[in-house]
Protein backbone atom coordinates (compact mmCIF):
# COMPACT_ATOMS: atom_id res chain seq x y z
CA UNK A 1 0.00 0.00 0.00
CA UNK A 2 1.34 3.40 -0.95
CA UNK A 3 1.84 5.91 1.87
CA UNK A 4 0.03 9.23 1.88
CA UNK A 5 1.84 12.44 0.98
CA UNK A 6 1.63 13.41 4.66
CA UNK A 7 3.36 10.16 5.66
CA UNK A 8 6.06 10.78 3.07
CA UNK A 9 6.66 14.29 4.40
CA UNK A 10 6.97 12.96 7.96
CA UNK A 11 9.12 9.92 7.13
CA UNK A 12 12.73 9.49 8.14
CA UNK A 13 15.52 8.58 5.74
CA UNK A 14 15.32 4.86 6.41
CA UNK A 15 11.58 4.73 5.72
CA UNK A 16 11.97 6.74 2.51
CA UNK A 17 14.64 4.33 1.30
CA UNK A 18 12.47 1.35 2.17
CA UNK A 19 9.55 2.74 0.15
CA UNK A 20 11.90 3.58 -2.71
CA UNK A 21 13.15 0.02 -2.85
CA UNK A 22 10.00 -1.97 -2.16
CA UNK A 23 6.95 -0.09 -3.42
CA UNK A 24 5.64 -1.45 -6.70
CA UNK A 25 5.73 0.77 -9.77
CA UNK A 26 2.94 3.34 -9.77
CA UNK A 27 -0.31 1.81 -11.00
CA UNK A 28 1.08 -1.69 -11.37
CA UNK A 29 -0.97 -3.26 -8.59
CA UNK A 30 -4.18 -2.54 -10.52
CA UNK A 31 -2.96 -4.68 -13.41
CA UNK A 32 -3.15 -7.85 -11.33
CA UNK A 33 -6.80 -7.32 -10.43
CA UNK A 34 -9.29 -9.42 -12.37
CA UNK A 35 -11.26 -7.37 -14.87
CA UNK A 36 -9.41 -4.14 -14.15
CA UNK A 37 -10.45 -1.15 -16.22
CA UNK A 38 -8.10 1.23 -17.96
CA UNK A 39 -9.53 4.16 -16.02
CA UNK A 40 -8.73 2.35 -12.74
CA UNK A 41 -5.13 1.96 -13.86
CA UNK A 42 -4.91 5.59 -14.99
CA UNK A 43 -6.31 6.84 -11.68
CA UNK A 44 -3.92 4.70 -9.63
CA UNK A 45 -0.99 5.63 -11.85
CA UNK A 46 -1.62 9.34 -11.44
CA UNK A 47 -2.07 9.17 -7.65
CA UNK A 48 0.85 6.83 -6.99
CA UNK A 49 3.22 8.65 -9.35
CA UNK A 50 2.71 11.85 -7.31
CA UNK A 51 3.62 9.96 -4.16
CA UNK A 52 6.65 8.32 -5.74
CA UNK A 53 7.81 11.71 -7.05
CA UNK A 54 7.57 13.10 -3.52
CA UNK A 55 9.49 10.12 -2.12
CA UNK A 56 12.20 10.78 -4.70
CA UNK A 57 12.35 14.48 -3.83
CA UNK A 58 12.53 13.76 -0.10
CA UNK A 59 15.26 11.17 -0.65
CA UNK A 60 17.30 13.83 -2.42
CA UNK A 61 16.67 16.21 0.49
CA UNK A 62 17.94 13.75 3.10
CA UNK A 63 20.93 12.43 1.15
CA UNK A 64 19.50 9.36 -0.55
CA UNK A 65 20.38 5.72 -0.11
CA UNK A 66 23.60 4.77 1.64
CA UNK A 67 25.39 1.42 1.46
CA UNK A 68 24.57 0.91 5.14
CA UNK A 69 20.85 1.52 4.66
CA UNK A 70 20.83 -0.64 1.54
CA UNK A 71 22.45 -3.52 3.41
CA UNK A 72 20.07 -3.11 6.33
CA UNK A 73 17.02 -3.14 4.05
CA UNK A 74 18.16 -6.13 2.04
CA UNK A 75 16.23 -7.29 -1.01
CA UNK A 76 13.56 -9.46 0.59
CA UNK A 77 9.85 -8.86 0.26
CA UNK A 78 8.60 -6.13 2.53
Amino acid sequence: MYPTLEQVDAADRYQLCSWWRFLPSPGSRVLSRPNYKQEDFNRALEAEAKIMDRISARMNEVGGMTPEISKSLGWGNQ
